[in-house]
């Protein structure tokens, strides 16, 4: 446990975005009158960390914007608690592979500069586990780099943590894009490039032929923007029991938005919300899942990756082509063996739950072969 408990944080991770993303993130938003202590307590420091923002920026154009990736992606997509967290940690432990820490999604403009000072200061504070489940959490862990990109340019679905009250609008035009405009599309690209570039440079500094690994719920709606960058870029798409999604997304968003956000909404309304950009985040990738060239797209069920990991594992080796399988293998099994005592959070759906999923999400039920309660 770190020194101060996830629940009890006295900012948000909007401390580490640089000034002018602050600025038009929170410009004309409602604050609750008891988060306004919060909230100027994440302004303050913000502000005063963003004066330092410069030097990476210089050091990046310097020696990073114009370097071309030797490799496209690999993506690790699928609705939040599908099981994308174990399959990214799994992955990564093959080191030919980069990713966005812990640590770099809260403080991504202090990766170049200033992170021998800030990261063992983050490390002593953090909780070394997630609050909603069992997973470790450490500032050197991969992490889904969408909460480096809320801190990076405005338009990140995550605002919905810091203000939920405007989840349906992110949704729409930055979890899906539907609504985004195109000047919003063309700073998604060139930010998530400068992440991915620094991400490499932070992981694999010496290994010259690195690849990013990315696990990003929100890039399942995104994949024909991702495709314009990347058009080589292997996709994994994870399904999960839908019940099982439910229960935990519920129980995993109530209680990351609690001690983030800066405004309040009813557990009702969090639940709607779910289950609306569920459906949302599904079609979109069933819409956008055709443009991926043939060969690089695997669909797999959690549950046969549960089952048995090591041979999924090898298996999205081998049918996505990607390189370095028997090199990764020894670390992969290390790695697997030291999980196999991990207890996860089993749930026991009532009936409200049964009877949300069976109304609103009963297609992906039949689609995906799960039975119906």
């Amino acid at each position: 446990m770190g020194l101060i408990e996830f629940s009890k944080l006295p900012v948000n991770t909007l401390v580490g975005a640089d000034w002018r993303t602050f600025k038009r993130v929170t410009e004309g938003q409602h604050i609750s009158a008891d988060k306004r202590t919060k909230y100027h307590l994440t302004k303050a420091i913000c502000r005063l960390l963003s004066v330092m923002t410069p030097i990476q920026n210089r050091r990046y154009r310097k020696q990073l914007a114009d370097k071309p990736l030797r490799h496209d992606p690999v993506f690790i997509l699928g609705h939040w608690r599908s099981g994308t967290t174990f399959v990214h940690n799994v992955l990564a432990q093959d080191t030919h592979f980069g990713y966005t820490t812990t640590y770099q999604t809260v403080f991504p403009h202090y990766l170049m500069a200033m992170q021998w000072l800030f990261k063992p200061i983050f490390s002593r504070i953090m909780p070394n586990k997630r609050p909603t489940d069992n997973m470790e959490l450490n500032v050197n862990q991969p992490q889904e780099e969408e909460l480096a990109l809320q801190n990076m340019f405005p338009y990140s679905y995550y605002n919905f943590w810091v203000f939920p009250e405007k989840m349906q609008e992110y949704c729409d035009r930055f979890l899906t894009i539907k609504d985004a405009r195109p000047d919003e599309l063309e700073e998604f690209k060139e930010q998530f490039m400068k992440l991915v570039k620094l991400s490499l440079w932070n992981t694999c500094p010496d290994h010259p032929d690195a690849q990013y690994l990315s696990k990003n719920p929100p890039h399942t709606g995104r994949i024909k923007t991702l495709l314009e960058m990347f058009p080589n870029a292997k996709f994994i798409y994870l399904m999960r029991n839908p019940y099982t999604v439910f229960e935990s997304t519920r129980s995993f968003f109530s209680n990351t938005i609690q001690p983030l956000q800066f405004h309040h909404i009813t557990d009702e309304q969090m639940e709607q919300n779910i289950l609306r950009n569920y459906v949302e985040l599904y079609d979109a990738y069933e819409e956008q899942k055709q443009l991926i060239p043939e060969g690089n797209l695997l669909e797999i069920k959690f549950e046969d990756i549960e089952t048995d990991a090591f041979s999924q594992t090898e298996r999205i080796y081998r049918e996505l082509n990607i390189p370095g399988w028997e090199e990764a293998k020894p670390a992969i099994e290390r790695y697997l063996d030291k999980k196999k005592g991990y207890k996860k959070n089993k749930y026991e759906y009532n009936p409200r739950t049964i009877q949300l999923v069976n109304q609103h999400w009963s297609r992906m039920l039949r689609e995906w072969d799960y039975d119906v309660l």
